[in-house]
């Protein structure tokens, strides 16, 4: 069994001289290069932009740090970057001409779309034409709740042409989840679908589409990607004819400011209403540029792929890799449909050099039967990207087994609040089983206690992930946080403060508990919202998961704490592989398993097996949820999560 610390890839002299990440460092370690960029920010983030490519005026400053006696959170919030820079996401995501692939779209029946990059301007041009026409001005909100399609990023790129803000979610939602996110900031046109494809099943939109429409009294137009060739209902636009009647006037895109807003996030939202997240355009393509070319060694014709859908953060990560020069390839689908193979055939057929998924995907695909290394070539695979959640050293070591032995797997972690990583992948150094490699470029990551102490001695020694610096994708805020519409970038609301600062003034707390490691990479141990409090100890429930993971008759987990006799009690919920029934036997192995590879305060008081475990619409199970349902606390938002009645079965097995 493959062990925490354990170096499982070293990468070659000549990778690791070639890659991206060693031309900017110009002889310097990482760590020197990542000293250098939180010492001295300006210059960091300067020769970022250089390097990267970033097309716009950059303007005189660099780093302009406003100082407010007293009140560090508001230097650390009125920090800014660039504030003379004028740029254009549409002027970086196509600043490539010709015939090649800039976009490729497959669904799940094998159909299969592309876009070259001379194509991809001409239709985004005559989108934003049209959008302008239709009365889109800048600062005008544009969404999109649609598949993992070319007509996402087309949408994307025309309403950022004319300085509209883009938000998008998946088609899996329903009518309310989409209106708690999208009525919040009143839309001007929705781009809609008719209805989407998933594990072999299609789904009919249209009834939850009127439902939306009606919701959202702002509208001036919906736009309607069918996938059939039926006819267009109603006062609904077809999407083709709306983007084809600005063919005549094209609009070429403009330059905004470095903090002009691009995107509005979304919190999972199931703590409440989602919080509607608005980020800066420099900000995250600055991030996002760092983050591709450095840390996952990203170039120009390379071809990549992140299995996402609209709705998570790493939809917006993939597109990036346009202003890279790459191709983006979209896969809308299950990735396990018609087998745990899927993502592996596209590899191949697709001849991806980056593959991204989840954590939770690789932890499948090991149970699974199924061995890439054996059964496809793999032979233009250079990464493979993982987030979502921790990803257990098994799960490093079965990708080096089973798929590839030279490949960087790169374990990357960060947030939908900053669109960007906290920690990530380093491609000219060792490769350690359960450990994210280094701290972002720029990122002043740290993890310390509740003295805000750093902890970065103390090896192993889980705290709170914070960041002790402003960084470039700071989001302007929350919108409508005490005010109504987009935020004051240099006073955000008070709900924006409390999320972030209210814990350590002065600093970014992300609310991921966390160690470092003594090869100077990091740990996530779970989210700090979600930590154990046996007897007072607080307990990461990424340790639980591993523990009890590895066993052959667990397909997967999920630990909460309950109140209970005046403690809490650790309690584990299993989903048992086919013919599995939970047996006392199974218990006393599974608890005795989490004893030795943990401690005696991680053995859980209760375990429960159940049919299904919840999660939310983008796969990610909701131990908060389940904590507060079990506690008799009012689940917020139910419309968040995907398969709500899975929580009042846990409910119901403990009563």
């Amino acid at each position: 069994m493959v062990q925490r610390g354990e170096i499982v890839w070293q990468p070659s002299d000549e990778r690791a001289k070639a890659s991206r990440l060693a031309e900017f460092a110009n002889g310097m370690s990482f760590d020197e290069v990542h000293t250098w960029s939180v010492t001295s920010p300006d210059e960091f983030w300067r020769e970022v932009w250089q390097f990267c490519g970033v097309v716009g005026e950059q303007g005189g400053r660099a780093v302009h740090k406003t100082i407010i006696p007293n009140d560090l959170s508001a230097e650390f919030i009125a920090t800014q970057f660039f504030p003379d820079a004028k740029l254009s996401i549409v002027e970086n995501f196509l600043h490539r001409t010709g015939s090649g692939e800039a976009i490729v779209a497959i669904d799940e029946t094998g159909k299969r779309t592309s876009r070259s990059w001379n194509e991809l301007r001409q239709r985004v041009s005559s989108l934003a034409s049209a959008l302008e026409t239709l009365g889109v001005v800048k600062g005008d909100r544009v969404v999109a709740w649609l598949p993992n399609a070319i007509e996402v990023i087309e949408t994307m790129l025309a309403s950022a042409s004319i300085g509209a803000v883009f938000s998008s979610c998946s088609p899996d939602f329903g009518a309310q989840g989409v209106l708690d996110r999208f009525s919040q900031i009143t839309p001007k046109v929705l781009v809609a679908t008719d209805s989407y494809i998933y594990g072999g099943k299609e789904f009919d939109c249209l009834e939850r589409l009127a439902v939306v429409r009606k919701g959202l009294p702002t509208l001036l137009a919906t736009l309607m990607v069918s996938r059939a060739d039926s006819a267009i209902l109603g006062d609904l636009v077809d999407y083709e004819s709306f983007l084809k009647s600005g063919a005549k006037s094209p609009v070429a895109p403009r330059r905004f400011s470095f903090d002009h807003p691009w995107y509005v996030l979304y919190s999972s939202g199931t703590t409440g209403v989602p919080k509607c997240i608005v980020h800066r355009t420099g900000g995250v393509l600055l991030q996002h540029l760092k983050e591709q070319q450095l840390h996952c060694d990203i170039k120009n014709d390379d071809r990549v792929m992140y299995f996402t859908t609209t709705g998570w953060m790493m939809w917006n990560w993939l597109i990036s890799v346009l202003a890279s020069g790459a191709t983006a390839v979209l896969f809308d689908g299950s990735p396990s449909f018609p087998t745990m193979n899927r993502l592996f055939d596209i590899v191949d057929q697709e001849r991806l050099t980056l593959l991204g998924t989840s954590a939770k995907f690789i932890d499948s695909a090991r149970k699974s039967e199924i061995n890439p290394k054996n059964s496809h070539s793999l032979k233009t695979l250079q990464t493979i990207c993982s987030t979502g959640s921790p990803l257990a050293p098994e799960g490093f070591g079965w990708v080096y087994e089973k798929v590839s032995s030279t490949v960087h797997l790169a374990s990357i972690s960060g947030g939908t609040d900053i669109a960007a990583c906290f920690v990530a992948g380093d491609p000219t150094s060792s490769v350690y089983a359960g450990e994210i490699q280094r701290p972002c470029l720029g990122m002043d990551t740290d993890v310390v206690n509740d003295e805000t102490d750093s902890l970065k001695q103390s090896f192993d020694t889980a705290g709170e992930l914070v960041c002790r610096q402003a960084f470039p994708s700071v989001p302007l805020g929350f919108w409508g946080d005490g005010a109504a519409g987009l935020p004051d970038p240099k006073s955000p609301g008070p709900k924006f403060r409390a999320a972030y600062f209210e814990r350590f003034p002065g600093m970014w707390r992300h609310g991921d508990f966390a160690s470092w490691s003594a090869h100077g990479g990091m740990v996530i141990h779970g989210r700090s919202d979600t930590t154990l409090n046996p007897a007072g100890v607080r307990i990461g429930t990424a340790e639980i998961y591993r523990a009890v993971e590895q066993h052959s008759d667990v397909f997967e987990s999920l630990v909460f704490g309950q109140d209970f006799d005046n403690d809490v009690r650790i309690v584990l919920a299993i989903r048992l592989q086919p013919n599995i029934t939970l047996s006392d036997q199974l218990i006393a192995d599974l608890k005795l398993r989490i004893r030795n590879a943990c401690t005696p305060r991680h053995v859980p008081a209760v375990v429960i097996a159940v049919a299904d475990l919840p999660r939310t619409r983008s796969n990610k199970l909701v131990e908060l949820a389940v904590a507060d349902a079990v506690n008799g606390r009012p689940v917020r938002n139910i419309e968040a999560i995907a398969n709500p009645e899975a929580i009042t079965a846990i409910v119901d097995a403990l009563k």
